[in-house]
């Protein structure tokens, strides 16, 4: 049964499939939804095909690569978050990125920068005394830099960087800042990669640990994901560099 928690989560990037499972699971936990996004055409069809309680999502518009407006947007916010989602994300395959900056640069725009453009707004608005935590989403793409993506892998490793100094700069104030590190999932960003099916997560069920994160910082849902994110992170060089 659904109940009224008073508070309002912010998620940004809420176009993507697991944020739009984020969504669901959030109101189903009480919460005020404040859905950002370039595409709110598709945020707002979303809502309207999944019978969504209209009344308590608010569908904005956020550009995580025009900066300038990050300040903007957070002032204009209707409600002050008590938790914010940042799960904005950009990939271009590896080769082109190597040959054409362009698709780089957008990487680290969206992945990277402008995560820590709004998170910092966010974060040092100390009137917001009721912030009580930031989930990022992270890639085991991040863990390792392994020449079939390390490009990505940049820009999600430095967005994990981040995250953790931003845990510890809000420690004092008893924020949560947790950071998931996510392998496959079936989502729209993945389409047309030749993944391993097994390892291959659905949305809603990367989702939920994100809606029911604890007080840890690294959260590698599913346990195979767990076991490669532990071997990668021991993993010598020279054995990195053989990996497909």
């Amino acid at each position: 049964m659904e109940k009224n928690t008073n508070k309002t989560v912010l998620i940004l990037g809420a176009n993507s499939d697991v944020a739009k499972q984020c969504i669901i699971q959030y109101l189903k936990k009480g919460f005020s939804v404040i859905a950002a996004s370039r595409n709110t055409t598709s945020l707002d069809s979303f809502i309207q095909e999944k019978s969504l309680q209209v009344s308590k999502v608010t569908v904005l518009y956020f550009d995580a690569e025009d900066f300038d407006s990050h300040q903007k947007f957070y002032d204009n916010l209707p409600a002050k978050p008590h938790i914010v989602v940042y799960a904005a994300g950009f990939l271009v395959d590896n080769e082109k990125a190597l040959k054409d900056f362009k698709g780089a640069k957008q990487m680290m725009m969206v992945n990277y920068m402008g995560g820590v453009s709004i998170l910092n707004i966010i974060a040092m608005d100390e009137s917001n005394t009721h912030l009580e935590r930031i989930v990022g989403l992270s890639s085991l793409s991040g863990v390792k830099g392994r020449k079939s993506n390390f490009v990505y892998g940049s820009t999600k490793a430095a967005f994990t960087q981040y995250l953790a100094g931003l845990r510890q700069e809000l420690a004092s104030r008893k924020i949560i800042v947790n950071v998931l590190v996510i392998g496959y999932i079936r989502t729209k960003i993945n389409e047309g990669l030749q993944l391993n099916e097994s390892l291959i997560m659905e949305p809603d069920y990367v989702a939920k640990f994100i809606v029911n994160a604890g007080n840890s910082f690294t959260i590698v849902p599913n346990f195979k994901w767990k076991i490669i994110y532990h071997i990668l992170r021991i993993l010598p060089e020279s054995l990195v560099s053989k990996l497909p």
